[in-house]
């Protein structure tokens, strides 16, 4: 099939040098059959030149002249009928005859769900999404409203697994589709989104986004919240991946792209997390042998490349500043590499496509796994992945691996004793807040408002304390005045008002809380409230700690549970490849690219 493919752009890219059209006479007659004296003398001209036989060289040109001619066929029909010819790209198991092109005709101004049914029924497939230029089509929107057009190639992916469907109950089936799964996914790290660590992480655990040397970053909540969504849809299409769940780690890998795309261009720009799934998501197209989409997964591996140059600097210079080394993000430019040999063979374009693939064989040499040394490593007490990457790291030099084994274990278990210290010094100043009368809830949020800083947070909780004094004897709140003033210095209003509701009103300290926290208040810092008041007494009450809220409902743990399962513990993860796939691709990629020229008398 992909030597087919590349006979063919070969053929495409000569007959557009020549200005030759296939679809029209003397090559295609009236009746649309091939004119058969032409199109022999055109393959017995090409043969020689594309180093192929006579018949195979034959057999591409009038497939292309096939192709050709149904697509002015289909142009007609549109422009008279306005019912489109789109090209479908089935699952592998669901293809009659793998050679056979798959399309259907519809007209574009009927919901996407319409084509899914008629998909799902003609094809056999009861639960599937349909991908245009790797996007998910929403069912409930017409065709034409997401960019789809006459001759568009749209990927059909089934969302389970039909032959274990057939052993399961309804309510089984219903747990193992795919729709399911990328909705739970996304309320699962929509609550983790939601929460600051405000709150005691041992019973209610959140997510902090960290730099390389797991040092937390500020960024602001709105692209925080994307920011989560889409690296949790990535670890969890990455899971699937590992399963070798091709088709549904691809719908959750899509579902990142799309919130990465909510985050800001300077933010993609300094992290290699957005390169990493442009990879993963080719990866899929060439397991699923959907690289028809060709164009797309172009795109990809460029903007893949992009992002990598920008983290890591033209010569890896920033890696190497940060890290020490390289060794072990170059299984990543290997993987880049050999999908760009691979788009370039099926392009026709052997020269570049053998151009990459001795790059890949370079970092090949250098990175595949020494099993020998391997066994040392791990004889002294280290795991496969811990001696793979050490490896990796060190240049196969094994006591330097052991060395820098050893300093990242170090490394990360002062990491871990840290945040315990962390941990419990904040829960000692949220133990002496309550004894002054407010909630753990209040103290929590207010301490990490303030940066952990108990003189501010005091002044929070005190400062909202006055301000609630102050709402029971003004009805209207905060002044309208005052809120116009932040507005003015270009706050939103929303966090104004908080803001000022925390502040007591009083422009000045609002201002500066604003500027220390970027312009942001999370939500729940936006519900801040003083200690309980009553009539007869102004002075702090001891309050009892509030029923559980939603986030913290059993489903919402559930949830949130089982999307952590998916998180590596091991920060480097997506760099323990063992290569092994990579090497099946590589070897062929050489059987392609090294095929005996065919001579032709």
């Amino acid at each position: 099939m992909m030597e087919e493919q590349n006979t063919e752009a070969k053929l495409k890219n000569q007959l557009k040098q020549e200005k030759i059209q296939l679809w029209n006479p003397p090559y295609t007659d009236d009746d649309n059959q091939p004119g058969q004296q032409h199109m022999q003398e055109l393959a017995e001209r090409y043969a020689p030149l594309l180093c192929l036989s006579l018949s195979e060289v034959g057999g591409a040109l009038e497939s292309i002249r096939v192709q050709a001619v149904k697509r002015g066929k289909g142009n007609k029909t549109f422009r008279e009928t306005n019912v489109a010819s789109l090209e479908l790209l089935l699952p592998r198991d669901s293809k009659k005859d793998p050679k056979t092109k798959n399309y259907l005709e519809t007209r574009l101004d009927v919901l996407v769900q319409e084509v899914v049914d008629r998909i799902a029924e003609d094809y056999g497939l009861k639960h599937i999404k349909l991908i245009l230029n790797g996007k998910t089509l929403c069912v409930d929107q017409r065709l034409d409203e997401q960019g789809v057009k006459n001759h568009s190639k749209m990927m059909v992916l089934k969302v389970s697994d039909a032959e274990l469907k057939q052993q399961l109950s309804e309510e089984e089936e219903k747990k193992k589709n795919q729709n399911e799964s990328v909705q739970r996914t996304q309320k699962g790290f929509q609550i983790l989104s939601e929460r600051d660590g405000s709150e005691d992480p041992d019973t209610t655990p959140f997510l902090e986004i960290a730099d390389q040397r797991g040092n937390p970053l500020t960024i602001p909540h709105k692209e925080k919240k994307a920011l989560i969504l889409a690296m949790g849809f990535h670890e969890k299409g990455r899971s699937l991946m590992k399963k070798k769940q091709f088709d549904n780690a691809l719908c959750h890998l899509l579902q990142a792209d799309q919130q990465f795309n909510k985050c800001g261009s300077a933010l993609l720009g300094s992290v290699d997390n957005y390169a990493v799934l442009q990879l993963d998501i080719v990866w899929c197209y060439r397991a699923l042998e959907a690289l028809s989409c060709l164009d797309d997964g172009k795109n990809r591996l460029q903007r893949a490349e992009d992002c990598f140059l920008k983290c890591y600097g033209e010569q890896q210079e920033r890696l190497r500043m940060i890290k020490g080394n390289t060794g072990r993000e170059e299984v990543l430019f290997l993987r880049l590499h050999l999908l760009q040999s691979l788009l370039s063979y099926l392009e026709g374009n052997d020269a570049q496509a053998r151009h990459q693939l001795s790059k890949v064989e370079s970092l090949y040499s250098r990175l595949s796994p020494d099993s020998e040394k391997m066994t040392q490593l791990m004889s002294l007490g280290f795991t496969e992945r811990e001696a793979r990457l050490g490896l990796r790291a060190c240049q196969g030099d094994v006591q330097e691996a052991a060395i820098h084994i050893s300093n990242q274990r170090q490394e990360r278990e002062e990491l871990k004793q840290r945040e315990r210290r962390k941990r419990s010094r904040r829960m000692e100043v949220i133990s002496t807040l309550t004894e002054l009368g407010y909630s753990r809830r209040d103290a929590a949020r207010a301490l990490h408002l303030a940066d952990g800083d108990v003189d501010r947070a005091c002044a929070i909780l005190l400062d909202s304390s006055q301000a609630a004094l102050l709402t029971n004897n003004n009805t209207e709140g905060v002044s309208p005045e005052k809120v116009e003033q932040l507005l003015y210095l270009g706050f939103e209003r929303q966090v104004s008002e908080a803001a000022l509701r925390l502040t007591g009103g009083d422009v000045q300290v609002a201002t500066q809380l604003l500027l220390d926290n970027q312009g942001v208040l999370s939500p729940e810092l936006l519900s801040v409230s003083p200690p309980s008041t009553s009539s007869s007494s102004s002075s702090p009450s001891p309050s009892s700690e509030e029923p559980s809220t939603s986030s913290n409902s059993t489903e919402d743990n559930e949830l949130v549970n089982e999307v952590l399962e998916d998180i590596s513990r091991h920060e480097e993860d997506y760099l323990d490849l063992t290569l092994e796939e990579e090497s099946q691709l590589i070897a062929a990629m050489k059987t392609y690219l090294n095929r005996e020229p065919t001579h032709t008398v």
